[in-house]
């Protein structure tokens, strides 16, 4: 049974106090009790520095550069700019799946690394990064261009990355980028998605006047995804199946001439808001292109999305649409019948970072599932103002939360499905929860679209009735203490 109001602030007042009074202070404020009866939707702080000495599952604004924005893009190199560890770490990790031959004209899973050492950390490494753009240059000639993101060093020890990829990029004649996404900057990822978006801006967009385009009156560009098993991909066949033109996708799969193309698309359609809002603006104003968010995750939000796109268009557009929609429905109305059933009331808590808290509400509810707590890992206010009619009243929110807290939600809210991150996956696992890896889809996917429906909907039903649940308890559970204790001795 879901919880009321009271029950909810309760659940909160009573994980909250274990803290001392100042933390306590501090987070009851990133906690909240959905009210969708509140006029402006301002429900919780967010977008503030994680509390120190607690455990945060944030990244940092290089990931939200490398990792997400400017990672993958295809056809460009991407030069972590520091030690090894950082290009390690983000290599291949989000599953932004590409078409190309890698090493030839597709880049993507390199590991591209200076590998600073200490004497880069005392003399610069503007020398060794202009070497290593000499060097890829000789390996990789049919790259378009390369980017150069800093790590936390760079910004420490002053490199003058602009001046090289400016002298660079000259000499070869192709773009080179120079990203100031040095970690420690920001409060955390989304700092570097803002970094990110202002590079495209002044290095990308600025040079679009400069190519030849054949335009159609139903260009849009897909901006915001990331291809993570192929998402785009189903979100492109939905919007080609309308009767448009996709003329760049942002930035899984994407390449730099499309990137360079985007101001002249006639509409940008944004996945995710919170990584490249800030550039659909920036064409908004600069070059007149209307931009909308859209959301392609199960059959409530894809008619709806389908039908706010085509109202953009003609009528040729919106009657096609239609009929797509008709088409559409007789496919995921098996999915519901086969799956709904299996599903019906099982309850999800959600913690992840970008859109998904919000854009994935309604595939679960399409399959008769309940939210019983969302939360974002570095969201803004706008993000938890667009989450708050998407949730039920007295559904709890948190922002930023801490592994404390989530485990202790967990306990209380007892969630037939938690969706989060992969640090978070393996303890609730030998909680005893079920569990979907929510970022890169649990090495599955694509989740958008209406092929993706169906195949989220068998990885709900797959995990949650997995028989193996009924066989696990954690194991401090299991035994008493003192016995735990005799066998790590």
């Amino acid at each position: 049974m879901s919880m009321n109001k009271e029950e909810t602030q309760a659940l909160i007042d009573e994980v909250l106090e274990v803290y001392p009074e100042v933390a306590r202070d501090e987070r009851s404020k990133h906690l909240a009790v959905n009210d969708t009866s509140s006029a402006d939707g301002k429900c919780i702080t967010s977008n503030r520095k994680s509390l120190p000495g607690v455990m945060t599952v944030r990244g940092c604004a290089y990931a939200g550069s490398k990792g997400v924005v400017w990672g993958p893009v295809k056809d460009m190199i991407h030069i972590s700019h520091g030690p090894v560890g950082c290009g390690q770490y983000s290599r291949a990790g989000r599953r932004n799946y590409y078409t190309g031959t890698t090493g030839v004209d597709t880049f993507g899973t390199l590991n591209v690394t200076t590998d600073f050492q200490e004497r880069d950390i005392v003399f610069g490494g503007d020398k060794k990064l202009s070497g290593a753009i000499d060097e890829l240059e000789m390996l990789f000639p049919l790259s378009s261009g390369l980017s150069v993101q800093s790590e936390c060093p760079v910004g420490l020890i002053g490199d003058d990355i602009e001046a090289v990829a400016k002298v660079k990029g000259a000499e070869i004649g192709k773009t080179i980028v120079p990203v100031r996404c040095e970690g420690f900057r920001g409060v955390s990822q989304s700092l570097g998605h803002h970094i990110a978006n202002d590079t495209i801006r002044d290095h990308v967009l600025s040079k679009s006047g400069e190519r030849e385009f054949e335009s159609s009156p139903y260009d849009v560009a897909i901006i915001g995804d990331y291809n993570i098993g192929g998402d785009a991909w189903s979100s492109r066949i939905i919007l080609e199946d309308m009767g448009l033109r996709v003329v760049a996708q942002w930035s899984g799969d994407g390449t730099l001439p499309e990137m360079e193309n985007t101001p002249k698309v006639k509409l940008n359609l944004v996945h995710c808001y919170r990584s490249m809002n800030y550039i659909v603006r920036h064409m908004e104003e600069k070059h007149d292109v209307p931009w909308i968010e859209y959301n392609l995750f199960g059959p409530t939000k894809i008619e709806e999305s389908m039908r706010k796109i085509a109202a953009f268009f003609d009528e040729k557009i919106q009657a096609q649409t239609e009929a797509v929609i008709e088409r559409y429905r007789a496919e995921w109305q098996q999915v519901i019948e086969k799956y709904r059933p299996r599903l019906e009331s099982k309850k999800v808590m959600l913690y992840v970072g970008g859109l998904r808290p919000r854009h994935i509400i309604g595939a679960y509810e399409d399959l008769g599932m309940e939210i019983v707590g969302a939360g974002y890992e570095f969201a803004h206010n706008d993000d938890y103002v667009k989450t708050t009619p998407e949730v039920k009243d007295a559904t709890l929110l948190f922002d930023d939360a801490t592994e404390y807290e989530l485990e202790e939600f967990v306990k209380k809210l007892n969630p037939d499905l938690v969706g989060s991150g992969i640090k978070e996956k393996y303890v609730f696992q030998k909680m005893g929860f079920p569990f979907r890896q929510m970022h890169s889809w649990d090495y599955s996917g694509p989740y958008h679209g209406v092929d993706g429906f169906a195949i989220f909907a068998r990885d709900m039903d797959l995990t949650i009735n997995n028989p193996c649940w009924s066989a696990i308890k954690a194991p401090w559970l299991v035994e008493e203490p003192e016995a735990l204790l005799e066998k790590t001795a």
